[in-house]
Order: C-alpha cells, then structure tokens, then sequence
C-alpha cells in the first residue's frame, strides 16, 4: 500500500472516530464538512486530502463550558509558543498576551467583558495587546501612533492568537475568544496597568472541554474567494446561507433562536461600534494619524 492510500486511511479513519465521538451529531459533521460545503466536493474528496492538521482547523468551534482541570505548564509553554512561531509584519513583533491568574482580576474581565462567567471560570485567560512599548524604550525617538502600525499590531495578534488556539485544540483542548473586553477597554487597561503605546484588543478563554457543540456553519468558499478581480454578490448565495444558519440555530444543543446571519449581520452593523475605541487608541499614542 502506497503512502497516499494509507495517509488517506489515517485521515478517514480519524473522520470516523471524530464522527464517532459526536455521537447524535455525526451526521450534521458529515454533511457540514466545512471543505467539502464550500468547495462543492464529495465527501471522499476530503478524506483524500484530510491529515490531522487540517482536521482540527476545520473541526473549531467555540468552546465556553469547561472542567476544573488546569491546563498542564507543558502544555501552556507549547500552545505560548506556537504563537511566538506565528508571522510578524518587519518582524516587529508588537504584540504582548497579559496571562491573568489572580482571581479578582478574572471576576472583573468577566463583568468588563459583559458578565461573560467563562472568563472567570476558564483554567486560563490570556489577554492579547497591541505593544509598541518596548519599541518606545528601546528608542524613544519612534512613531507609533501611524494607523498603519496600529492595523500591524492587530493583525499580528490575531494571526499569534489562531496559532495559540490551534495548537491548543490539537492537545485537546478547547477556547472562545473574547472581544467583549473592549467593551471597557480603559478599565481593563487600568486593571492590568497597561503602559502608553500598549492597548487591550481580546481575550481568550482555555481549558478542558465539557461540551462540543455544533460547527457554525461559514459562507460558502465560492462567496468569499474571488479570482482576478472582485465579483459581485450573488444574493441567491445569501439566502442559501441563510437557511443554512437558521436551520443550524433551530437545531443546535443548546441557546436555540429564530434568526437568519442577514439578520444577525443587519442588528450588529445598524448602529454604532464601540466608539470610544478611537479616543482610548488615541490616549495610547496609537491610531493618531
């Protein structure tokens, strides 16, 4: 047996065992595949190509119900660094994560990020921030405040946080980012005494799972992947979506609702967005011009 075949064994016999541990919901994983819905591709085509790798990428979801396990320092050390391993515009590498373990300081996130009990309850919560600090001592003569090194520090934290995600999915593990932190970006600022040139983006919630929830269905790969040049908005598509994700919110385990992603996308963009948000970048000598 070749080593594609018995690749594509491994693949399809790991598929099975994740179907398998879904129980109930193995059905919905199978015709939900998120390769195979936005590429139009068989089932099988999938497994051809499955490894372990691309298995727990296409396999996240948010995780917000956990044990009173910790996460082992080993394991902590490992996921920390597969962020550091992550891509860094210049390799300017204007990011810190603040790891908050004092337990009044968690009970307060909670309530800055909206009473988000997870934050509280999670074996870790890190703290992902644009930092620019340790440029500034290095030569107190650099411009941070450009808009363009704020959206670098942005990027780059998002791109260190997936790693750390990623990586800690694959030992097991399950998380939820919390954005909700910027609802009281100033407070939790002062909270973890943040310096001038740093700013609080998210949190993210780790631990051992107790729930697997459904996989959020994601607009179709056709919709967002263009060729060449951009291309129009085919509403058909849409509205497909759109039944796809209300029949994915009526059928889910647990919070069901009656709710469309146009719906969901009309409410949350219909009026304003956090507009303190400039004002604190601001104060952090960021996003100034």
């Amino acid at each position: 047996m070749n080593q594609l075949s018995t690749g594509a064994q491994k693949s399809e016999l790991a598929l099975q065992h994740y179907a398998n541990q879904k129980g109930s919901n193995a059905l919905y994983a199978h015709s939900n595949c998120r390769y195979c819905d936005s590429l139009h591709h068989h089932h099988k085509d999938c497994l051809r190509v499955m490894n372990s790798t691309i298995e727990t990428i296409l396999g996240h979801r948010s995780i917000r119900q956990y044990t009173d396990q910790p996460i082992d320092k080993q394991h902590l050390d490992l996921i920390v660094q597969a962020g550091l391993a992550a891509s860094s515009s210049s390799l300017l590498q204007a990011v810190s994560i603040v790891r908050v373990t004092d337990k009044e300081k968690r009970k307060l996130l909670a309530e800055y990020a909206g009473n988000q009990a997870y934050v509280e309850n999670a074996a870790e919560f890190l703290v992902f921030c644009i930092d620019y600090q340790r440029h500034a001592q290095i030569n107190p003569e650099v411009k941070t405040d450009f808009t363009e090194l704020t959206l670098i520090g942005a990027v780059d934290s998002g791109i260190m946080a997936q790693n750390c995600m990623l990586a800690a999915e694959s030992l097991g593990l399950g998380g939820v980012y919390i954005g909700g932190l910027r609802n009281s970006a100033q407070q939790v600022d002062e909270l973890l005494e943040l310096p001038l040139h740093t700013a609080v983006l998210f949190g993210m919630c780790l631990g051992h799972p107790v729930q697997q929830p459904e996989i959020k269905p994601r607009l179709p790969a056709h919709v967002v992947m263009h060729e060449n040049q951009y291309q129009p908005l085919s509403l058909d598509e849409i509205a497909s979506y759109d039944d796809s994700m209300q029949s994915y919110y009526a059928g889910r385990s647990s919070n069901q609702k009656q709710s469309s992603w146009s719906q969901q996308i009309t409410q949350k963009l219909s009026g304003e967005s956090r507009p303190h948000i400039l004002p604190y970048l601001n104060s952090k000598e960021l996003t100034k011009r």
